[in-house]
């Protein structure tokens, strides 16, 4: 009983615990992918809101229980990775070629950049700044398919966007990471709840939209670019 509840394995347990929360994120993204398969593609986004949001929070976990420290012989940084390139890339790589109207014959030239545009941003070990931005668009796909599905944009509008926001992932620019970035921190947290809560519920009345929670949206995307051109200009001026 001594050795099961002394601080060494109690810490153990905690950060094995936190591995557990990451972990469960790839069986969101198989209930995602399932859904896809379902051809149920409000089902899909909402699965992969909820890896969003364990992707969210378990980073505050590891960094809570010191797990580095406690498990130096288990990355659960590398963890993490394979699974956010599962839900926020390649599962809404696949949305979007289903279900996202593009141009005739660019589909898979859209979800090809996706794809290969999405592991440099994997791989970039200057993925973010020492504020904890990210540095570049942080192939955050799974984001980009909620606003295609949700706007039902042209065809071109989306491929556009596509190229554009693939474009960026080579660039300087900053992307905030609402549960990283310190300064204001409480607001982007609540702020990121809002347009979590609110696209949740769009998706889930698709396609009748009401204008109120349009406008609670439009108005929560508008903030996170609003500090994203900020924090970029901050370092044109300085």
């Amino acid at each position: 009983m001594n050795l099961i509840l002394s601080p060494l394995n109690l810490s153990k347990a905690k950060a094995w615990g936190a591995h557990a929360v990451t972990s469960s994120g790839v069986i969101l993204a198989l209930l995602a992918l399932l859904a896809l398969v379902d051809n149920k593609p409000q089902a899909c986004l909402l699965w992969l809101g909820a890896a969003l949001l364990v992707d969210g929070l378990d980073g505050t976990l590891a960094r809570k229980f010191d797990v580095k420290a406690v498990l130096p012989h288990f990355d659960g940084s590398t963890l993490d990775l394979v699974i956010d390139y599962l839900t926020y890339v390649f599962i809404p790589a696949i949305f979007i070629y289903r279900y996202v109207p593009l141009p005739l014959h660019t589909e898979l030239l859209a979800v090809g950049v996706i794809l290969v545009s999405s592991l440099f941003c994997f791989c970039n070990v200057n993925m973010k700044s020492k504020d904890n931005y990210f540095v570049g668009f942080p192939a955050a796909w799974n984001v980009v398919a909620v606003y295609f599905f949700v706007l039902d944009l042209h065809p071109w509008v989306s491929f556009v966007t596509v190229l554009v926001l693939a474009a960026l992932t080579l660039t300087r620019m900053k992307f905030l990471h609402p549960f990283r970035v310190r300064q204001f921190m409480p607001l982007n947290i609540a702020v990121t709840f809002i347009w979590m809560l609110s696209s949740a519920l769009l998706i889930l009345q698709h396609p009748v939209d009401q204008p109120w929670l349009l406008g609670l949206w439009f108005a929560a995307s508008a903030y996170f670019v609003g500090v994203c051109v900020w924090r970029t200009a901050m370092e044109w001026f300085h």
